[in-house]
């Protein structure tokens, strides 16, 4: 493509600081043969371009300085004002032009999801998932290219100017690239985790499921079926089933995704059957080979596909909270072990006072 564009079957994990985490990731599960929705990635060099076009990073900076991250009003009215002048500005010709040209190329009107993807989200000791804006639904040049710009302005929310302050992480040196991708018609969506959250166990997959998209499962909003499944002997050791209020869908007269209530006889019904669970622990576990590592798995059930080949994985990303735990572990040296264990067997019943 162009320096401003790449296609998810161009992009591996060296590519991670022109695409970003998200993009990285589903470049590499699409290189590697893993059922992913088609799209590309708007590089970094794009957003460096915009920057540099109207310099803006000049302007960033002059609005940060001396912004305490402690005092969110201050966090606030800053981050309010970047936002604003990333979206009161065009984009440079050249890079208007190759996104227009891309998303012709996938389809006419294809509805597609733009998806943030800053160079410091996803990695394994710092996690800024849903720190930037996703869009869905998304349909027509016109509606990509300013949804694009609004990825952009999404580095600058009081969150993420406030996390990065906190972690002393310059904000000129997080560059922002953005997904376009096929938007999934999804019957079910939800997360897999290649380890309990709650124990750290690496034997299980813990899947956490529901009707529609599955931003409804990520956010909170909806509490999701449960499943755990032992990852070796690829078993459904325990279930739990939700009562599902409201499903995210999207609304082809519309052109958006809107938020519809569940008929009562779905609303306490499995949303996956025991074949799906497991081919939901299949993705996760294969996603965990691959990137040598446990990983947080968003993926979905496209109802346009047929059966057997319509789960779809949408992101992954190492999980952060039990690899941190294990990193904070405090070291014990050799010696000092094989010291302990010399002493216990001098002393098999302990010290006596």
């Amino acid at each position: 493509m162009t320096k401003n564009i790449l296609n998810f079957n161009e992009i591996s994990s060296s590519d991670h600081g022109r695409v970003g985490g998200k993009c990285a990731s589903l470049g590499e599960m699409t290189q590697a043969g893993v059922a992913v929705p088609p799209g590309f990635a708007v590089t970094t060099d794009a957003y460096a371009a915009m920057l540099e076009c109207h310099d803006l990073g000049a302007e960033i900076e002059r609005h940060l300085q001396g912004v305490d991250p402690d005092d969110l009003a201050s966090v606030d009215k800053a981050a309010q004002s970047i936002r604003q002048r990333i979206r009161s500005h065009a984009m440079p010709k050249d890079v208007e032009y190759d996104i227009r040209t891309a998303y012709a190329a996938m389809g006419d009107n294809m509805p597609v999801a733009v998806r943030s993807s800053a160079t410091a989200e996803d990695l394994p000791d710092a996690s800024f998932a849903g720190q930037q804006d996703t869009y869905l639904w998304v349909r027509g040049a016109d509606a990509v290219v300013n949804h694009v710009r609004d990825c952009w302005a999404s580095l600058y929310t009081t969150r993420a100017v406030s996390y990065r302050e906190k972690n002393k992480i310059p904000h000129i040196d997080v560059l922002m690239s953005v997904g376009v991708q096929k938007m999934v018609k999804a019957k079910t969506a939800g997360v897999a985790m290649t380890l309990d959250p709650v124990t750290g166990d690496r034997t299980r997959i813990v899947i956490d499921a529901s009707w529609g998209l599955g931003e409804m499962v990520v956010s909170g909003v909806v509490t999701p079926d449960n499943f755990v499944v032992e990852k070796v002997l690829e078993e459904i050791l325990d279930r739990t089933i939700s009562d599902k209020h409201v499903e995210l869908v999207g609304d082809e007269a519309a052109g958006q995704a809107v938020e519809r209530e569940i008929t009562d006889e779905r609303r306490t019904q499995c949303c996956l059957s025991d074949a799906e669970i497991l081919a939901v622990a299949r993705l996760a576990k294969r996603l965990e080979k691959q990137n040598k590592c446990p990983q947080d798995v968003e993926w979905a059930i496209d109802t346009d596909l047929p059966e057997g080949e319509n789960l779809l994985a949408l992101q992954s990303r190492p999980e952060t909270i039990w690899s941190q735990k294990e990193k904070d572990k405090p070291k014990t040296s050799y010696m000092t072990g094989m010291m302990g264990i010399v002493n216990t067997l001098n002393n098999p019943f302990g010290s006596k006072t």
